[in-house]
């Protein structure tokens, strides 16, 4: 797939600024599409989405996770959860089983095939963030990990 500055045609400069911090916001939907273009097209070959994708990626860094936990971490109701968790164990890249402790929750853990789409899916996404911190250095990583930190402590 080749590479392009541009998401969904749009050029980031073609955007007039109302507010100072206009760039920094446009910086990170592009940032976000270019790490995740890779990914998403990946994921659509697959009859996936990014949905799906998060629901993989937090399940592999989790086994065994109730439902209930998926939720607040995801921070989605439980009908937005439903249908793409639905398809996931459909399509058995996720087991669902009761908890021997509360047989009312449901523990899911990835199947073989689960771990191979989450890995192929985040490994694009790893590769983006790798090459962008490489020509960084090792302070503009660090540089960016702060601001991210930051504003992910806004949830």
């Amino acid at each position: 797939m080749p590479k392009t500055s541009q998401a969904a045609g749009l050029h980031r400069a073609s955007l007039a600024k109302l507010h100072d911090l206009d760039a920094a916001l446009e910086l990170m939907y592009y940032g976000w599409r270019g790490m995740t273009l890779e990914a998403d097209d990946y994921l659509a070959k697959q009859g996936l989405s990014r949905s799906h994708h998060r629901i993989l990626y937090v399940v592999a860094r989790r086994p065994d996770i109730a439902i209930g936990s998926l939720i607040e971490i995801l921070g989605i109701s439980k009908q937005a959860l439903n249908r793409p968790l639905n398809l996931l164990l459909e399509r058995k890249l996720l087991t669902s089983q009761r908890s021997p402790e509360q047989h009312r929750s449901k523990l899911l853990r990835l199947t073989a095939a689960g771990q191979r789409i989450e890995q192929t899916a985040s490994g694009h996404e790893r590769k983006v963030m790798r090459e962008a911190f490489d020509r960084v250095g090792t302070r503009g990583a660090a540089a960016w990990m702060a601001v991210m930190e930051t504003i992910a402590d806004n949830n």
